[in-house]
């Protein structure tokens, strides 16, 4: 028997949208894919062609010492927290890692137990399907304020928690104090907990960028990273998601055995995408631009459609009436593509959603939203 996936959620978009002729009138806009469409900046290019010699090596598994180095230094500046080099492996971005990460740490459990949140980055649910494990849900909710949470009689039963804050669909943060108690959870019921952290570089305000899960571990004085374990990647932070570079990082025990997991795993980045990767973990002013420009959409999603400007990510997760229809009728009238939200989740969690990800520049993203303002205004 073959493993049994749900089909991916622009799969299912394009199902929903083939029989739907778009309104010619408009140029076709998608805000569906959480893909940053602005250039590489020129910097990371430059060494990645400065470098395409070194293609002749096989890569090691570990990453080479320069890329691990600037990926601590990136948690050191963003985060203020120490790693030493067994507590960081670099990953071919955080989607691999998300989904083997699981079928290593439940290989040896008879009856696996994961929890994640939902909705959610439908990899999570794949690694549980390839893990043959029970899925316990962590519903985010407009009542619970898209904050993560579980009871003890459930938390008891889990080896394996994925949370994702800053979160994607919802844009939900949490605090440090809020990830801490997670953290004092783990260590109390002995599962591994994991926060894909991927989101976590787009933020709007000093004062309110997202804490890490290894800064509220060692607020709550689990200063060697216990059960804990945290992925991030420069796919969205440096509009690089071609280069695929990504790391977990935490737990040194854990990441001992799965490092050698890895070996056999067959996913060590090439070196040239290596070099690249580490001149962007090392530089924070491209960043910043970014941020500038992610915050402008939200802006000016403010002021057409009244929607709140989040502490970070750059979607919009916006109630509606009917998620399907809302989806259909605004591509057949607008020429817009959006994503539903039940598509996103399980067990009626986002429906009477719609997923927009503001990715393009200022004067696109006002030409769309506002259409998007007219459709609703209907």
């Amino acid at each position: 028997k073959y493993m049994n996936f749900e089909k991916y959620p622009f799969e299912k978009l394009n199902d929903l949208l083939q029989d739907i002729i778009p309104n010619e009138k408009y140029e076709p806009s998608a805000l569906t894919i959480g893909e940053p469409k602005f250039e590489t900046p020129l910097f990371i290019q430059d060494k990645l062609k400065q470098t395409s010699s070194s293609l002749r090596k096989y890569p090691s598994t570990i990453g080479e010492p320069f890329l691990r180095e600037s990926m601590i230094n990136f948690v050191k500046t963003r985060f203020n927290v120490n790693l030493e080099m067994n507590q960081i492996v670099p990953s071919f971005g955080t989607r691999e890692v998300l989904f083997n990460f699981p079928q290593f740490a439940l290989f040896d459990k008879k009856n696996p137990v994961m929890a994640f949140t939902n909705p959610f980055y439908q990899i999570y649910e794949g690694a549980a399907i390839a893990s043959r494990a029970e899925v316990i849900h962590i519903d985010l909710t407009k009542e619970n304020g898209f904050k993560a949470s579980l009871s003890d009689e459930d938390l008891k039963r889990c080896d394996l928690v994925i949370l994702n804050f800053p979160n994607n669909p919802t844009s939900a943060s949490m605090s440090k104090a809020d990830l801490g108690e997670w953290v004092k959870k783990a260590l109390e019921f002995d599962f591994i907990l994991v926060n894909d952290e991927c989101y976590s570089e787009i933020y709007f305000d000093e004062a309110t960028k997202p804490a890490s899960l290894l800064e509220a571990s060692i607020f709550v004085g689990n200063d060697t990273f216990k059960n804990v374990l945290v992925m991030n990647s420069i796919s969205k932070r440096s509009s690089a998601p071609g280069l695929r570079s990504g790391f977990i990082a935490g737990d040194a025990k854990i990441l001992e055995k799965y490092l050698q997991y890895r070996t056999y795993v067959g996913c060590a980045s090439p070196v040239p995408l290596q070099e690249a990767a580490a001149v962007a973990w090392n530089d924070q002013e491209h960043v910043a631009d970014f941020r500038k420009i992610y915050k402008k959409n939200f802006e000016i999603a403010n002021e057409l459609l009244g929607t709140p400007i989040p502490e970070a990510t750059f979607y919009i997760w916006l109630e509606v009436d009917d998620e399907l229809e809302f989806t259909k009728n605004l591509y057949k009238e607008k020429n817009i593509k959006v994503l539903p939200g039940s598509f996103l989740g399980r067990n009626g969690l986002g429906k009477g959603y719609v997923r927009i990800a503001l990715v393009e520049n200022e004067e696109k993203t006002r030409e769309v939203l506002t259409r998007l303002k007219d459709f609703i205004n209907g």
